[in-house]
């Protein structure tokens, strides 16, 4: 009597997410889980695929999603999906939790066009928000460090009171208990720049305590960069916590000589024994906003207080100097994109402003008739936010030498979309359809700069192993079937900065918890997607700690 299982792929290369060889052979799934993994002959399942000539993969972890508002509007997580992404970890420094009344009101005031409503209070709530709703990918989240700050002291340059650090502190446990996979920072922004390191410390310590992992953009990506990564070192040890540099990159053509000396510094952290690594996106230009132009004291206060203070003349034509002189206290992505030709509109939320999607800031200017520094407080002030930009900042060479570090795993930092509807509105970084894909083309197959099995370990198992996550990230039996399957001699890339809506080829298929939600590489819309705790997750500690 042949053992029957509900599924089996057969004749696939198998590359089990460790790094090692791969196995020619079946692979076999009960309910959500593998089963078996090998020569299956003499099984029979209820459903079976041919994956002759194809790499059977774990899913892919995107280690930094923005797609905490994009899978509320569209659960099918589509762009990442058909990339072979199962797995999205949100929380870039801040996350949708916890948050207090008003932050609940500025987070309805400030959305832009995807519109939704606040059903959650918890970052835990959040997340089982998003599972109720429907999505096809799994879920997981830090807690942000910039997220606590603003729960308890709002958007000032100041440090928090010991009471105030307290309560910041008990948010972070609160989230750990409930399963953030650690704490994140992102240091560039205001109101994140204002927390000196001593706090951020305070804050990992708690994350330290259960297992979490310390995830940073740091303070400085140029002028100050390796200051930024001693910063990070400082933290990873202090607190004896796990961590991590979110986006690797050196930003400005002035600084890209010091990637080989970050570089050299990390390994030298990591020889040390601190656990340190890192993510980073497979293209040249950065994607943030309009902020990142702008000094952090103008911004203080929020939203609001920036928009009004841009109305001032003074304060304009002190923002205005301060854009074009190079800086060591703030990061300047102005300055750092060495012109406004290389800085492209991506997103508004004003109508009236959309039209100058995919226009760069000096193209704006020149149809303004006023100079870029002046466009840009004034796209600000205009759309009531910090709007979508693209800055095109680092070295092609960079990106090259860093796809090839072995403690480099991979993240969009975008949300995941899908070419319709409201997502039609902005035009995206086109690493949002594109960066695994681009990853697994362009830098394994085309350039060889890293064998596939070693790609696909740091797109699987290396990241699941520095989050600590559960039966994810490789092809074991009693693991979640987490199941990419696509053909390595066509998956390509295909969106452009000026067409950046278009999906990847040459994934087939893709299950998630065992079920299957990709199939021929179209969507099956199925939605089977949970949410991922971290190590430190308390059995009812969602419920307990309400």
């Amino acid at each position: 009597m042949p053992i029957q299982y509900d599924l089996i792929i057969r004749n696939g290369t198998i590359y089990d997410g460790t790094g090692g060889p791969p196995l020619a052979g079946d692979l076999a799934v009960n309910g959500q889980a593998i089963a078996a993994i090998g020569p299956l002959a003499n099984a029979h399942g209820r459903t079976e695929l041919d994956a002759g000539g194809l790499a059977v993969a774990p899913g892919f972890i995107n280690m930094l999603s923005w797609a905490n508002r994009s899978l509320i509007e569209d659960g099918r997580s589509q762009s990442d999906i058909r990339q072979g992404v199962t797995l999205e970890v949100l929380g870039e420094g801040s996350s949708m939790g916890p948050l207090n009344p008003t932050m609940k009101r500025q987070l309805r005031e400030r959305q832009g066009d995807i519109k939704y409503d606040i059903e959650w209070t918890t970052l835990a709530e959040y997340l089982d928000h998003l599972v109720k709703r429907g999505v096809s990918c799994n879920v997981a989240s830090f807690v942000g460090a910039t997220t606590a700050r603003i729960h308890e002291i709002g958007y000032t340059d100041r440090p928090p009171t010991p009471e105030e650090l307290e309560r910041m502190k008990q948010l972070v446990r609160q989230a750990m208990a409930e399963g953030a996979a650690g704490i994140s920072s992102s240091l560039i922004y205001a109101p994140a720049c204002y927390a000196k390191t001593d706090e951020l410390i305070a804050l990992c310590q708690v994350a330290a305590e259960y297992d979490g992992l310390y995830i940073s953009h740091l303070r400085s990506e140029s002028s100050r960069l390796l200051e930024g990564a001693d910063e990070l070192i400082r933290i990873a040890r202090e607190a004896r916590i796990r961590s991590e540099i979110y986006h690797l990159k050196v930003a400005g053509q002035p600084n890209w000589h010091k990637l080989e000396a970050l570089i050299r510094k990390v390994e030298a952290a990591r020889a040390e024994g601190l656990a340190i690594t890192a993510d980073m996106y497979n293209y040249t230009a950065a994607g943030t906003g309009l902020d990142a132009a702008m000094p952090p004291w103008v911004q203080e206060g929020g939203l609001e207080e920036w928009v009004q203070r841009l109305k001032d003349p003074a304060v304009r034509q002190r923002v205005k100097r301060e854009m074009a002189a190079p800086a060591d206290d703030w990061e300047n992505f102005f300055v750092a994109a060495g012109s406004a030709d290389k800085i492209v509109m991506a997103g508004f939320k004003t109508e009236a402003l959309k039209p100058l999607t995919g226009k760069t800031l000096a193209e704006v200017a020149r149809m303004r008739g006023t100079s870029p520094e002046e466009a840009a407080m004034d796209l600000v002030a205009e759309d009531k936010g910090r709007v979508d930009a693209i800055y095109f900042i680092m070295s092609e060479d960079n990106v090259r030498r860093q796809v090839q570090l072995p403690w480099v795993s991979f993240g969009s930092d975008e949300g995941s979309f899908a070419p319709e509807g409201v997502f039609l509105k902005s035009n995206p970084h086109p690493r949002a359809y594109g960066n695994v894909a681009r990853l697994l083309g362009k830098y394994v197959r085309d350039e060889r700069l890293v064998p596939l099995t070693a790609a696909i370990h740091r797109l699987s198992g290396l990241p699941a192993a520095n989050l600590k996550l559960d039966r994810r990230g490789t092809l074991k039996p009693g693991h979640f079937a987490d199941i990419v399957v696509f053909d390595p001699t066509t998956v390509q890339d295909k969106a452009t900065f000026e067409q950046p809506q278009q999906y990847a080829t040459g994934v087939r298929d893709v299950f998630v918890n065992g079920v299957q939600v990709l199939s021929g590489g179209e969507h099956t819309g199925a939605k089977p997607g949970q949410v991922v705790r971290g190590p430190g997750a308390r059995p009812g500690a969602a419920t307990a700690l309400k």
